[in-house]
């Protein structure tokens, strides 16, 4: 390891993985056990709601024995690769470290190259950082379980076309990942993009390019789509909020269509007596794809999508940030600054 590197960091920690209580502390700094790892100088990093509680919602899908290091999304500096990696030291780049590995939450990490896409050069590291995971997952839920095209962000007039013929419904679009589903969904060339969200979020929605905003505070889905099924049912639900929500979205959705949640299996919360068949409707958690990534750097990087950023928060004030994010109110990422 490089001399310029020191041997240990500050580092935030989750002691017991079933409390979501914190700890600052100092830890060595990793060293690269494979010649896929890359060491990553941390300059920011942003923070996913729920997951200092996954271990225990989810034991069957997070390791136990995951070092318990919050913070999947990172955006920093190479400074140690293996010989034959595609980055090199001083190399500026972003990712979402899968998270069954510890996260970014810390001066020092280790991210598989894999993972890694360069940073667009265009944006400063807290924009970068809240970039990875809601953009990975709401590309995912479009263009890889949905039925769009993602050949139409690059040019291709014919997928522009046959994505023209959709329309898509999301849920939390006022959310960092409903925010870049209306931006991914609206670029594509989307016929209707609806976008679900509370009263204090209609107007940013309606500025990320949704075609019509449903404010669920003031009249329920079911509603909405009842006074002109022909006109508002959808091809595609992109659902980010899962529970009770789902029967309604069972109803907003043309038959043959897909029903795509990353909260929830839309299965479960089918209506009673629904007749209704689907293309699909599956329940999905991203995959960490840094190719993926690099595609949504150059529409990042050219202006064609946009950051959702919420909030930063200097590194020893991380518990603050954790709170605010427990508030279930932000308009993006939250984002702690590690070394910037």
């Amino acid at each position: 390891m490089s001399s310029s590197i020191p041997a240990t960091m500050r580092t935030v920690r989750q002691p017991d993985k079933l409390a979501p209580r914190l700890v600052l502390i100092e830890t060595p700094v990793p060293k690269l056990a494979h010649p896929s790892e890359v060491l990553v100088k941390v300059a920011a990093t942003a923070l996913c709601s729920g997951e200092l509680d996954w271990v225990r919602r989810y034991p069957d899908v997070f390791p136990q024995d995951k070092e318990p290091v919050p913070g999947q999304d990172v955006a920093g500096t190479v400074v140690a690769s293996g010989p034959n990696s595609r980055f090199g030291t001083g190399d500026e780049v972003f990712c979402r470290i899968d998270a069954s590995r510890p996260g970014g939450l810390r001066e020092y990490t280790v991210a598989l190259e894999s993972e890694l896409a360069l940073k667009p050069a265009s944006l400063d590291w807290v924009s970068a950082a809240a970039v990875p995971l809601s953009a990975l997952t709401a590309w995912q839920a479009l263009f890889h379980h949905g039925d769009l095209d993602k050949r139409a962000l690059f040019g291709d007039q014919d997928a522009r076309a046959r994505n023209g013929t959709k329309r898509v419904l999301i849920t939390a679009a006022g959310g960092s990942v409903g925010g870049f589903a209306v931006q991914l969904a609206a670029a594509a060339g989307a016929d209707m993009v609806v976008g679900v969200c509370g009263t204090d979020k209609v107007q940013q929605v309606l500025g990320l390019g949704a075609t019509a905003v449903l404010d669920y505070k003031k009249e329920r889905l079911e509603s909405w789509v009842a006074e002109s099924p022909e006109d508002r049912e959808v091809d595609v639900v992109i659902d980010c909020v899962g529970g009770y929500t789902m029967t309604g979205l069972w109803r907003a959705i043309k038959n043959g269509g897909s029903f795509i949640s990353i909260a929830d299996s839309p299965d479960r919360m089918k209506p009673e007596g629904s007749s209704k068949r689907l293309k699909k409707s599956i329940f999905f958690i991203v995959k960490s794809l840094g190719s993926q990534l690099a595609e949504i750097a150059q529409l990042v990087g050219g202006g064609l999508i946009k950051p959702l950023v919420d909030s930063v928060y200097e590194f020893e004030d991380y518990q603050k940030a954790f709170e605010k994010l427990d508030q279930k109110s932000a308009r993006g990422k939250i984002v702690i600054k590690v070394a910037v």
